[in-house]
């Protein structure tokens, strides 16, 4: 009997706001998972991390900022044939350093309204819905330190 596995995969991302209010997108490269699609920025969890500090971990690595202030925004499961991703995505407006893509990937500045134009792996459609169409309530804002 064959049996697929399809284990939970706990992903943190970031969705980071400029000054004018523009989101930062990531292009996933090529030879990854989901490659050649955009992404928030963030990444898979570690053992006794928590979800603040996997973001925080995450975007020093990705992108070389330091984050200051978070906001959790939405915690949604997307089912994929070979896994389900557990996705924890945060608000963030506040951070140290200057962004790049550190792995070499593309980043983008783009309106909240052009995220659409975007094409996002199936389990960020929720969130481009939120941020397009929807006003996100706010929780409470999370502070390092």
């Amino acid at each position: 009997m064959n049996q697929i596995s399809n284990s939970v995969v706990e992903v943190v991302a970031g969705v980071i706001y400029r000054h004018d209010g523009r989101i930062l997108i990531c292009l996933r490269p090529k030879h990854l998972d989901q490659g050649g699609l955009w992404e928030f920025p963030g990444g898979k969890r570690e053992d006794g991390e928590s979800r603040f500090d996997a973001l925080t971990r995450e975007l020093r690595e990705e992108l070389g900022i330091e984050i200051k202030r978070g906001t959790p925004l939405v915690r949604l499961r997307h089912c994929y044939p070979n896994k389900t991703v557990d996705l924890d995505v945060w608000e963030i407006s506040v951070w140290d350093g200057h962004e790049n893509g550190r792995e070499g990937q593309l980043i983008r500045w783009v309106p909240r309204w052009d995220l659409e134009r975007y094409k996002f792996p199936a389990a960020n459609e929720p969130v481009i819905d939120l941020l397009t169409r929807g006003s996100p309530s706010r929780q409470d804002e999370y502070q390092p330190g």
